[in-house]
C-alpha cells in the first residue's frame, strides 16, 4: 500500500487503530535520518530560493473502497529543520452514474502526536489545497505557524469518498534545513465592541475564508459584513483555528469579531461559536464512537456555544447524527432558503413542546449564511440578538436564552410580543406566566418586509393564523395558554407552489405561554 522513496525504506508496520474515535490506518513511515543537519545533501536533495538545503521524499499508495476515515503517514523529522512543505495528488477515475468519485482531504500533526483531542494538531485544508507549508513565522492558510521540532510527525489523509477502483495517491514531503525564524505573536480579536447598550444586534456566525475552503480573504469578509449592516460575525473554518489570528486591524467599534470553528465530522457539522482564540476542537469521530459529549463540553469550557449546522443538508457527511442533548442552539436556516431548511425548522419546532412546562432546556433557532465565495451573500440569513451589549458574553447569552429572530437582511426588522389581561408582557425567547384561561394578545410588527409577504403565527398545534402582511406591518392574534403552549412567527415570501408556504423572509424564536409547572 505504501511505496517509500526515502533513504532507509519503510519503517515499522501498518496498523489499523480504533481508539475511541473513527478508525484510522497508520502507514509505513518516511525517514529523513540520512539527511540530518550534519549529513550532506542526501538523496533527492537541493537548495531552496533562500539557499537552504532541502530534502524530499515521495510516498505513493492506493486506498481501497471502504478505507478508514483517516490515514496517517508518519514522517521522522530530524533536527535542524526550519520548514516542512507537503504536496499531494490523487487520481479521479470515471465512476458509474450515481457513484461518488475520489475526494481526499489532508492535514498534519506534529511530534506531539495524533491523539484525539491532543496537542499535536498543526493544520488542515481538507480538499481545498494540494500543497502547504509551515514554519515558525508563517504557514499556509489553514495551518498553524510554529517550530518544526524533531520527532515523528504525521501527514493525515482523509479519504472523504473513494471510487470503486480505489484511490491512488502521491504525497511529497520536503524539509528545509537551517535556523528557524522568529515566531510572530498572534493578535486576536477583542471580546468587546462599542455597542449601544441593551439592543438588538445582527450577526452571521457561519463564515468561511481562504483559511479553509472559502475564496474570500478576512478583509473582504469584514468589508461585506459592514456593508450588510452586521454588528458581529464569527470566523468558523472547517477543522482549523488558523484564521483566529488573521483578523488584525479588521475589527472595530462597529464590528465585533468572534472566533470559532466548524467541526466537520463524517456524521454532521457543528459550529463552535465564540470559543476562546486558538482553542482547537477535534472532529475525527462519528456518532457511533460516543465521544461527542467530550468535545461539546470542551466548546463550552472555551466559552463557546454548540450549534449543529444545516442538520438536514444532503451533502455526504453533512446530516446531523449526534442528537441535540449537547446543543445550545441549532442552525435551522443556512444560506438561501431551501427545502432542507424547511425540514430543519419543522424538526426544531417538534422539540419546543418539551419546554412548554418549563422543565427542560429550550433549544433556540439561529440562521447563518455559510458564505464561502461570490456570489454567496454574507448576512443571508442573519441572527438578530437582544443582548445587554456588543460583547462576546452578552451575544452568546442572548442566543442561549433564545432572545433572537432570523432575517434575510438588515432591511427587515420586527417585534413580537405577548400581553396578558393585567399588562403582563413577554417577548421573543421569554415566557408569559399567566393562568391557562387568561386572554393573551399576540402582536407582530414588521418593517422592511418583501412585497406581498405573508405573516404566520404558529403554536404547538401548528399554523393557527396567516394573513397577508398589511401596509401597517402589524398583525394581532388572540389566544390563551390553554389553547397555545407557545407562539412563534414567520414572514414568508409569496408562495410559488400551491399549498406550500413561500421562502422564509424572517422567523422568530418562540414565546412560551402559561405558568411553568
Amino acid at each position: 500500500m505504501c511505496d517509500d522513496d526515502s533513504t532507509n525504506g519503510p519503517l515499522g508496520r501498518r496498523a489499523l487503530l480504533v481508539t475511541g474515535a473513527a478508525a484510522a490506518l497508520t502507514l509505513n513511515g518516511v525517514s529523513f535520518a540520512a539527511a540530518d543537519a550534519g549529513g550532506g545533501t542526501g538523496r533527492n536533495g537541493g537548495r531552496d530560493g533562500e539557499g537552504h538545503r532541502t530534502e524530499t521524499r515521495k510516498v505513493t499508495g492506493r486506498l481501497p473502497l471502504g478505507a478508514p476515515d483517516y490515514i496517517y503517514l508518519p514522517v521522522e523529522v530530524p533536527r535542524g529543520v526550519r520548514e516542512i512543505a507537503v504536496t499531494y495528488a490523487y487520481d479521479r477515475p470515471a465512476t458509474p452514474p450515481g457513484t461518488p468519485g475520489n475526494a481526499c482531504d489532508i492535514g498534519i500533526f506534529d511530534e506531539r502526536g495524533t491523539d484525539l483531542g491532543g496537542r499535536g494538531f498543526r493544520g488542515w485544508s481538507g480538499g481545498a489545497r494540494t500543497e502547504f507549508f509551515l514554519r515558525a513565522d508563517d504557514a499556509t492558510p489553514g495551518y498553524l505557524p510554529g517550530p518544526v521540532n524533531p520527532g515523528t510527525w504525521h501527514i493525515a489523509l482523509g479519504p472523504y469518498t473513494v471510487a470503486p477502483q480505489g484511490l491512488a495517491y502521491e504525497v511529497a514531503i520536503t524539509l528545509h534545513f537551517g535556523p528557524g525564524a522568529e515566531p510572530h505573536t498572534p493578535a486576536y480579536p477583542p471580546h468587546r465592541a462599542k455597542g449601544r447598550g441593551r439592543a438588538w444586534y445582527r450577526g452571521d456566525n457561519h463564515l468561511h475564508s481562504v483559511y479553509s475552503d472559502g475564496k474570500r480573504t478576512p478583509a473582504r469578509i469584514a468589508a461585506l459584513a459592514r456593508a450588510a449592516g452586521l454588528d458581529f460575525i464569527t470566523t468558523t473554518e472547517h477543522n482549523t483555528t488558523a484564521s483566529h489570528r488573521a483578523w488584525e486591524g479588521l475589527w472595530g467599534d462597529d464590528l465585533l469579531i468572534l472566533t470559532g470553528e466548524e467541526v466537520t465530522t463524517r456524521n454532521g457539522h457543528v459550529v463552535a461559536m465564540g470559543t476562546d482564540p486558538g482553542v482547537f476542537i477535534d472532529w475525527r469521530y462519528r456518532a457511533r464512537d460516543d465521544v461527542f459529549t467530550r468535545f461539546a463540553r470542551r466548546v463550552r469550557r472555551a466559552g463557546g456555544l454548540v450549534i449543529p449546522a444545516h442538520p438536514h443538508a444532503t451533502c455526504i457527511g453533512c446530516n446531523w447524527k449526534f442528537g441535540y442533548e449537547e446543543a445550545d442552539a441549532v442552525e435551522v436556516w443556512n444560506g438561501p432558503f431551501t427545502l432542507d431548511d424547511e425540514v430543519a425548522i419543522a424538526d426544531w419546532d417538534n422539540t419546543l413542546v418539551a419546554h412548554t412546562h418549563g422543565r427542560n432546556p429550550f433549544l433556540p433557532a439561529v440562521g447563518h449564511s455559510d458564505a464561502h465565495r461570490d456570489p454567496d451573500v454574507i448576512g443571508l440569513p442573519q441572527t438578530v440578538v437582544l443582548a445587554d451589549d456588543l460583547t462576546r458574553d452578552a451575544i452568546l447569552d442572548g442566543i442561549r436564552a433564545g432572545r433572537a429572530y432570523l432575517a434575510e437582511s438588515s432591511a427587515l426588522s420586527l417585534t413580537f410580543t405577548a400581553t396578558g389581561p393585567k399588562g403582563e408582557h413577554a417577548t421573543i425567547g421569554g415566557r408569559l406566566p399567566v393562568h391557562d384561561s387568561a386572554q393573551i394578545a399576540v402582536r407582530l410588527t414588521v418593517t422592511g418586509a418583501p412585497a406581498d409577504s405573508t405573516a404566520r403565527i404558529l403554536t404547538d398545534q401548528g399554523q393557527r393564523f396567516t394573513a397577508p402582511l398589511p401596509a401597517s406591518g402589524t398583525v394581532t392574534w388572540h389566544t390563551t395558554p390553554a389553547n397555545a403552549a407557545y407562539v412563534r412567527a414567520e414572514i414568508r415570501h409569496p408562495a410559488t407552489t400551491p399549498g406550500v408556504p413561500g421562502p422564509m423572509a424572517a422567523m422568530t424564536n418562540p414565546m412560551f405561554l402559561g405558568r411553568p409547572t
